[in-house]
């Protein structure tokens, strides 16, 4: 198995309708917070559901320049995909991280993740920074692993898209 991660070049589209954000929900995190310290722990959801959040072409950092792309490829077939682009202050900020279904468990979020840092570093960029949702236990831990921290929560975020939205956006930083 041949696994490539690639800048996308110019001439490419950012392949949005080619990603699925489609995963079954089975935890989430339960925040808590001790000495000052943002913490959680992960909780069981009864019942399971499954969620699926639609890709859009955004460019929210108020940057002037367009996001970097980076393309995961697992034998020639288009597997994932990070965008990353200048924040308003300053840190590097990953706007968006998939992996289609088919190809999770074969370590291209991380990798995914690690070209982003690498970015941000040569970018000269003083961290990284992120947001996920709480109901989203995979990214979290895998963002824990690579030495995120995790630093905010906002509960309201999501309730002008939906009034009924239960996720709790959780914003995650990685200090150079």
């Amino acid at each position: 198995m041949e696994i490539i991660i690639r800048e996308k070049t110019p001439e490419e589209s950012a392949h949005t309708k080619d990603f699925s954000r489609k995963s079954m929900v089975t935890s989430r995190l339960m925040l808590n917070i001790e000495n000052e310290k943002l913490g959680y722990t992960i909780v069981d959801v009864q019942p399971p559901y499954e969620r699926e959040i639609q890709l859009e072409e955004t460019d929210y950092g108020f940057s002037g320049t367009p996001p970097t792309v980076f393309f995961a490829e697992v034998d020639g077939k288009l597997a994932g995909r990070i965008r990353v682009l200048t924040w308003w202050n300053q840190f590097g900020y990953i706007e968006d991280l998939v992996v289609n279904p088919e190809f999770r468990g074969l370590d291209l979020g991380r990798k995914l993740l690690e070209r982003g840092i690498q970015w941000a570093r040569e970018n000269n960029h003083p961290g990284v920074m992120l947001e996920t949702q709480d109901d989203n236990v995979p990214a979290c831990t895998l963002y824990a692993s690579c030495g995120f921290v995790l630093s905010g929560f906002d509960r309201n975020v999501y309730k002008a898209i939906n009034p009924h939205a239960k996720e709790t956006a959780l914003y995650w930083y990685l200090i150079f």
